[in-house]
This record gives C-alpha cells, structure tokens and sequence, in this order.
C-alpha cells in the first residue's frame, strides 16, 4: 500500500513553508503520498489546528501519518512527539494540538522525538516542520518503528477541554469551539451526548430546541430541512451539535462566536 502523509498547518499558501515541508517528507519517504488538511489555520492558534485535525483525520486511510504543525513555540524546550492512535501515527509538537486525539484514544502510544538520525542534516530553530516532523513523517510511513524516534512519553501537554454541562432535568449547556467559514458554529456536544438527550424523548427531535442567545432554533436532519435563512442545530460532519443558518452565517446572524453558550432543551411535546 502506498504510504500516506498528510499536513495540517497554519502555514498558508502564499509562502515555501508547506512546499517545504512536503519536500521534506518525500526526501524520507519517495513512495509517500503527500495530502493536505488545510495549511490556512490562523497563525499560531493551537486550539484550532487541534479540531481541524480531530475532525478530518479519520477520513483518511488507516495507516497515514499525520504531520500536524501549529507551533509557536518552535526553538523553544517544548517537545516533539509522535502519536499511535486508532490506527493513525500523528508527528508535532507536545503543544495540545493533539489534545483532541488524545482525549478520544486513552490507550495511544506516545514518544518523544529525539533521535536526531531521523532529522534533516540542519535543523534550524524556527522551521522544525521542515527539518523534524517532516522528515520523521517520512521515516514512519516508510516503515520505520514509533520506538524508534524516542523514548515513551506519559506527560503529554493537553489543553482544557470545555464540557458539556447539565443544569437541569431539562436543559444541557454546550460550547461553541469552531466556526468553519460558512458561519457554521460547532460544539463540544459529542454524538454520543446528543444521543443521550434524544434517548430521554424518545428519539423524537421535535421535543429539543437550541438556543443561541434569546434565540431559539428547531433540532433538523439538515441544513435544507428549513426555508433559506432560517437557522437550525443539527448533528454536522464533524459528529457533534452543530448550528446553523441555511445559506448564511449563523456566527453573524446569531453574533455567536468560539466561546459561545449554545444550549440544549427538552420541550413538552404538543398535544
């Protein structure tokens, strides 16, 4: 099978540093498949390269090995980490943007990246993208063991993840951590925490609303369930409580932003 690796950065397109850092990979791995996620995450923002990564890796064939670099701390004494998880291996640094795959694989296998055998030949201190995690990507799509990079890690840096509250026997409390560039607003309601609000109605969504602000938004299937402009909460790609304005922005219809309270609530049923 051919070797995949796949990029996640807030690089951009309009400098070298993905170009680079694919060139990288390849001089490790020439057989290696080179993907994106996206190289447009803003600048320095850990968080938001932790979900982009969590939402769009399993989407990718078992096996690949992502590269995943949002690092303003490169040069400093923060560490590099490979990552075996669900079947996945995940390069970068130990900054919290695996904090996501992490929370959702208690059993990975994490080590630190230091056997500089596996760097480029010059690493610089402002573009380990280039010069460590992409040539150890490389190393690992080849073939190359995860023990091999380093020794085990058991202390890994994680960001708090925001959880979902219940402040009655009727109402739940989620956070908005994503706005994708429809205006789409994503929560931190899992599926599997949905379902369980939907399991205390039956599995009837016309007994949920969602409420954004003094707004409240009907439980659809999808966007189009409504008329054009209309706003909604739905189960997104993404697997979690997802709101939404049909052909618009509900971050600027509903001044919602990351951060933002979005909360869950069971209404009697009519009749």
């Amino acid at each position: 099978m051919t070797p995949i690796v796949v990029l996640l950065t807030d690089f951009g397109s309009q400098d070298h540093y993905a170009g680079a850092v694919k060139g990288a990979v390849l001089s490790a791995c020439r057989e290696a498949t080179v993907l994106d996620i996206a190289h447009d995450v803003p600048p320095h923002d850990i968080q938001e390269g932790a979900f982009c990564l969590f939402a769009a890796y399993r989407a990718f064939p078992a096996g690949s090995v992502f590269v995943a670099v949002v690092d303003p701390g490169v040069g400093s004494e923060r560490r590099g980490l490979a990552i075996e998880a669900g079947g996945y291996r995940f390069v970068g640094p130990d900054n919290g943007i695996f904090s996501l795959i992490l929370a959702e694989h208690a059993d990975a296998r994490i080590h630190q990246l230091t056997n500089a055998g596996l760097f480029r030949f010059k690493v610089s201190p402002t573009f380990h993208g280039r010069d460590v995690f992409g040539p150890v990507a490389g190393h690992l799509a080849a073939g190359k063991a995860l023990e091999d990079v380093g020794p085990v890690v058991t202390d890994p840096v994680r960001f708090d993840l925001p959880s979902v509250t219940r402040r009655d026997d009727r109402e739940w409390e989620a956070t908005v951590l994503h706005v994708d560039r429809f205006g789409n607003l994503t929560t931190n309601m899992s599926e599997a925490e949905l379902e369980a609000v939907l399991a205390e109605v039956d599995g009837d969504p016309t007994q949920i609303v969602v409420l954004v602000g003094g707004v409240v938004l009907p439980f659809v299937r999808s966007y189009f369930d409504l008329p054009e402009g209309e706003g909604c909460a739905l189960l997104g790609s993404a697997g979690r409580l997802e709101v939404a304005v049909n052909r618009d922005s509900a971050s600027r219809v509903l001044s919602a932003a990351k951060g933002t309270s979005v909360r869950v609530r069971i209404v009697p049923a009519e009749g």
